[in-house]
């Protein structure tokens, strides 16, 4: 049988999600507390490979089972082996063909800026020493929508087939405490991508870029022509979309 993971991670200490040699991995150590509890070696297959020091409110992961498990029962004794960054939030049965990475329709990212300096939260969010015209970054993002190739944004020398991407939602926000947040959502991401837009974004904000240069630095598919990539640390993978008709 076949079963969904809604969880959470915090990804300070993590190599990213996906496991790797000598490393320490979110997916990993999921992987062998689940196996522990199972009595034997289980792999999961997560809906997208966040870097290292990115972040998940919610990650959804697949595993298969010869038999049925009690999916509470499951979820409350691998929350009890996991450390303290990780939380299963439930474990649902879903249909044999379900897939946590092929079968989502989109994910949601969001990154997080502030201009005040906190003991609290730095390692939640970027912090910014110029003011951004949020004005100028929206009418920039708004112009997402336009293209569908984002070569100008993926990290170089990757094995993905097609940099094509389908972008849903796009938006930066005011926070109540003054900071902003970018939320944008797609139906796949490329490695690097949203950390590259936001980067490219905020040098719309701080004057560095026009609107119509934005759009240039997209239309040139050189990853040369966009903005640096932002810390890893502002960015959350927050929802991860399926078909009703997946689950059991």
């Amino acid at each position: 049988m076949r079963y969904f993971i809604y969880l959470q991670y915090d990804g300070t200490c993590y190599h990213g999600w996906q496991t790797q040699p000598n490393c320490v991995t979110v997916q990993e150590t999921i992987e062998q507390k689940l196996s522990l509890l199972l009595r034997r070696e289980l792999f999961i297959v997560g809906a997208g490979r966040t870097d290292t020091g990115v972040h998940a409110r919610l990650m959804v992961a697949h595993f298969d089972n010869e038999s049925e498990v009690d999916c509470e029962q499951l979820a409350f004794k691998l929350n009890g082996l996991l450390p303290a960054d990780i939380a299963i939030l439930r474990i649902v049965p879903v249909r044999p063909d379900a897939h946590a990475r092929f079968s989502a329709l989109s994910r949601t990212y969001r990154y997080y800026v502030t201009p005040c300096k906190s003991p609290f939260n730095h390692l939640y969010t970027m912090r910014t020493y110029r003011n951004l015209d949020i004005e100028r970054m929206n009418e920039a993002a708004g112009h997402l929508f336009d293209y569908i190739d984002f070569t100008s944004f993926a990290k170089l020398h990757t094995d993905v087939k097609t940099n094509n991407c389908r972008i849903m939602h796009a938006r930066w926000e005011q926070t109540a405490d003054g900071g902003l947040v970018f939320c944008i959502q797609a139906d796949r991401f490329l490695r690097n991508m949203v950390r590259a837009i936001v980067g490219t974004l905020m040098d719309v904000g701080r004057g560095r870029l026009t609107v119509e240069q934005f759009c240039q630095t997209i239309e040139k598919k050189d990853r040369c022509s966009a903005g640096d990539s932002v810390p890893a640390s502002g960015l959350f993978l927050e929802d991860v979309e399926y078909p009703a008709e997946l689950f059991l």
